[in-house]
């Protein structure tokens, strides 16, 4: 007896000490590091040579841990609407610690991030070619390994820098629809650099007038919000790996990644359970249920190829707080705003209006979908209604 009391009581001591060490693994955070959003310049724009210097911070946000940066690289593709065939480019990745001096070689040491610090890369990038008017923008890969308590993790920070600019005083068609016209808005390639209110003063301030209404595609806004994931990033669970068999083909949660991003938002909890009673409810004939209980992220949800290059290669969710975004353009720019969802079928979805709006005027001025799905980069619309 006193040995069995003996054993189990070894075996409770293990439980518990088993138990303490995954409790506080689990709420350790490990390697975490920020990448925060850089900041890009021009510092020479020259029809033959361009010069885009950027800044990569990393922030610790631990309280107590170290998180070491050994390696550091820069990947870039550049977008066009002509050949690069002619066109070269050189990278230059200068450490901007605060507390040591880069190398001359060039070479990126390793560096200690400690808690509640950060530290910093300089990033040169010299394009040259016989003519870079036609570039669009430069998708930037910043490859950084973290080490750590966590071990070593690669990682990849995205960030998309526009090169080509259209001119916001230059003459567009207007076109005429039930009730009023519509303008769609020519703008450079929307990337995290981008607010909502800088793109409407800047391409639709000089067209507008008051009485007008602005709508933007909710994609651009979440692009535009950092809501990007690439499919790299995101490691399907058991839920994600097994649902997605039941959706069609063209469905944004027909992919394992895509399903996965709707789990790591809503739970996986709520997912399956609204899978579940959705099925249920097909068989009775209502359809839609799932999308009804997934939450509002199960339809707003763009799997890769639901946008434009680059962003081609990322799951986009939908917008954050949309009904903030239009009383912000309103309050900053004196437009009546909405954020919409529109596509090829004549399908339109207002997300959120400005107070006042005209929701049925919008939704009928947008049933062509005037800003186009494919390559027109007109992802603003400007809605004048009739005068009475």
């Amino acid at each position: 007896m006193i040995i069995e009391s003996i054993g189990i009581g070894i075996v409770a001591v293990l439980l518990i000490a088993w138990g303490g060490l995954e409790w506080t693994h689990r709420r350790r955070q490990g390697n975490a590091l920020d990448a925060l959003p850089g900041n890009w310049q021009f510092e020479s724009r020259e029809p033959q040579h361009y010069q885009l210097v950027g800044e990569q911070t990393f922030f610790n946000p631990t309280r107590k841990l170290e998180v070491m940066i050994p390696e550091l690289s820069v990947d870039v593709t550049l977008l066009s609407k002509g050949s690069l065939d002619e066109i070269d480019y050189k990278i230059k990745v200068v450490p901007k610690h605060p507390d040591a001096e880069p190398r001359e070689d060039g070479y990126w040491f390793a560096y200690i991030v400690k808690s509640r610090y950060q530290t910093s890369a300089e990033i040169k990038l010299d394009i040259t070619g016989p003519d870079l008017t036609q570039l669009k923008a430069v998708w930037v890969r910043v490859n950084y390994v973290s080490y750590g308590p966590k071990g070593r993790i690669e990682n990849t920070h995205h960030e998309v820098v526009p090169l080509r600019f259209p001119d916001p005083q230059e003459a567009l068609q207007w076109r005429s629809v039930a009730g009023g016209q519509v303008l769609p808005v020519p703008t450079h390639l929307l990337t995290q650099l981008d607010t909502c209110p800088d793109i409407v003063r800047r391409y639709v301030s000089p067209h507008a007038q008051p009485g007008d209404i602005v709508t933007i595609g909710e994609t651009p806004v979440a692009i535009m919000q950092g809501r990007i994931f690439h499919p790299s990033t995101i490691k399907p669970g058991w839920v994600a790996q097994r649902l997605v068999y039941f959706f069609l083909p063209t469905s944004s949660l027909a992919t394992a990644c895509g399903m996965q991003t709707l789990v790591n938002i809503e739970g996986p909890v709520r997912v399956f359970l609204a899978f579940v009673v959705g099925a249920i409810a097909k068989v009775f004939g209502q359809a839609g249920v799932f999308y009804r209980l997934a939450g509002e992220q199960a339809r707003l949800i763009d799997d890769v190829t639901g946008t434009l290059p680059p962003f081609d290669q990322f799951i986009v969710l939908g917008p954050d707080d949309p009904q903030k975004v239009v009383d912000q353009i309103q309050a900053e720019t004196g437009l009546a705003a909405a954020i919409v969802d529109v596509n090829d079928l004549k399908r339109v979805k207002i997300l959120s209006a400005t107070q006042g709006a005209p929701l049925p005027l919008i939704e009928e001025a947008l049933r062509s979908n005037p800003a186009g799905n494919a390559d027109e980069q007109t992802p603003v619309v400007l809605i004048r209604p009739n005068q009475s």
